[in-house]
């Protein structure tokens, strides 16, 4: 029953937890900036934590601020465009299968030409409409966990009772941190690459959504596995719509899936190193679970939630079991490597 109701939460207030847990990521991806920036001297004076603090809130609200305007401008693009190719579609997507006879062809024709394409683009360009105001949102919480970050370890203590556990916990958060920074680093590096190289090709073929494909790689990259795939079929679907070439659009699928390929299982693992540690098939089902209670942004969420949840349990023995069918290894994070990796938070 207890659950039950939490998932029923979860759901109603999924616009509100998926702006929080947002923020929460961006806060802690620059606690360690703003850190940094608090302990620079501009001769004998010392930088004040307000002033860090209030720098690091105007780079992350101008950063989100022009994301947000540019995806929704080529959300824009692309939903112009796909009405134009929306005739087309059918007809194209018929002929790639002209080969298994006339019935076959027929059959295809049919099912596409049934799909609301206008409706689907009406309830894609309202999700896209409420981007900006999330996106207000995550700046609100993000400036707000600025103002009491500098409280965070007198609040812990207080609410702990014991200042060794309150230090552990913190040395805890501080583990969970570094990880999820450093996953969300890797893979900001690997996604721009990967959609810079598929807007290359895009250009090269000269195909009208090259930018928007680029863009659209880069974000689906964030989603392990599944992000990659769907963004590779979308290049080739919008290639053979447009050219109506089979013979260049498999060339196409070739050459974006070969990228993909190289930078999400040569590069990206590499680059990883053992930072992440979740099992493949953990990450599975988290992206099956969070896809299913927050949709899509969900699925973002997944894996850094995934790690968090995994260290937290690492260190609570009657979770431990949990945190070892989670790990890639079995081998999740010990008190011992708590201590000698990461200060505390």
């Amino acid at each position: 029953m207890a659950f039950a109701v939490v998932l029923f939460l979860l759901v109603q207030a999924r616009f509100l937890l998926i702006s929080l847990a947002t923020a929460i990521i961006l806060f802690s991806i620059t606690s360690d900036a703003i850190n940094s920036i608090a302990r620079m001297r501009i001769g004998p004076a010392r930088i004040p934590n307000w002033l860090a603090s209030i720098t690091a809130l105007v780079l992350i609200s101008s950063a989100l601020l022009s994301l947000s305007a540019i995806i929704l401008s080529q959300a824009n693009t692309v939903l112009s465009t796909t009405i134009a190719y929306a005739d087309r579609a059918p007809e194209a997507i018929a002929a790639a299968v002209a080969w298994l006879g006339p019935q076959a062809e027929t059959a295809v024709r049919q099912a596409v030409a049934t799909f609301d394409v206008a409706g689907y683009l009406r309830t894609i360009a309202g999700q896209a409409g409420s981007l900006m105001q999330g996106t207000v949102l995550v700046i609100l919480f993000v400036g707000f966990l600025f103002a009491e970050r500098v409280w965070f370890d007198t609040k812990l203590e207080s609410l702990l009772g014991d200042k060794a556990q309150a230090e552990r916990t913190g040395r805890i958060i501080g583990s969970i941190i570094h990880r999820v920074n450093h996953y969300l680093l890797v893979k900001t590096l690997v996604s721009a690459v990967t959609g810079l190289m598929v807007y290359g090709v895009a250009r090269f073929f000269e195909l009208d959504l090259a930018g928007a494909l680029g863009i659209l790689t880069f974000v689906l990259n964030y989603i392990p596995a599944i992000g990659s795939i769907v963004a590779t079929v979308l290049v080739a679907l919008v290639a053979f719509v447009q050219l109506g070439d089979g013979t260049t659009t498999l060339g196409i699928f070739a050459i974006i899936g070969a990228v993909q390929f190289l930078n999400g299982n040569v590069i990206d693992p590499m680059l990883m190193g053992r930072a992440l540690r979740v099992s493949s098939f953990g990450i599975i089902i988290s992206l099956a679970f969070w896809g299913a209670v927050w949709g899509i942004p969900g699925m973002f969420l997944a894996v850094p939630i995934m790690v968090g949840a995994m260290i937290v349990f690492s260190h609570v023995p009657g979770l431990r079991p949990i945190a070892v069918l989670l790990s890639r290894e079995g081998l999740p994070e010990t008190e011992e490597e708590l201590d000698t990796t990461r200060p505390a938070a």
